[in-house]
């Protein structure tokens, strides 16, 4: 396998990982809970491509990295790989707020007047 080619199946595994996130974004942003075990077997299932699509990238020849075509995809690969990371840091906490709670921030509790007294002489 080129170099090309091995770039060009990890940036469509890139994509489709992008694109899973999205959906899991989205799940969680409008049901409020942890998603269904599907969507995590299909993002299992693309993790295990990502692996293999690497393999090939480091089995594939150094030299043709100094294309401008490589560069490019290169460049395009980095991209994607870090709004993957951003949105994946999203949706970490999103799981973490709702699998700790309800989702919703809980009120303060009213403070004793008795406390407010006690600032006002200060």
């Amino acid at each position: 396998m080129t170099l090309m080619e091995a770039l060009q199946q990890h940036q469509q595994i890139c994509d489709e990982l992008y694109e899973l996130s999205l959906e899991e974004n989205r799940f969680l942003q409008q049901h409020q809970r942890t998603p269904a075990p599907d969507l995590l077997e299909r993002k299992r299932g693309l993790l295990s491509r990502l692996e293999a699509a690497l393999t090939a990238l480091r089995g594939a020849p150094a030299r043709d990295s100094r294309a401008p075509q490589a560069r490019g995809a290169l460049e395009r690969a980095r991209s994607r790989i870090l709004q993957i990371l951003q949105l994946d840091r999203e949706n970490e906490q999103l799981l973490t707020r709702y699998s700790l709670g309800s989702g919703a921030p809980k009120p303060a509790a009213p403070l004793h007047s008795g406390l407010l007294q006690i600032y006002s002489r200060l």
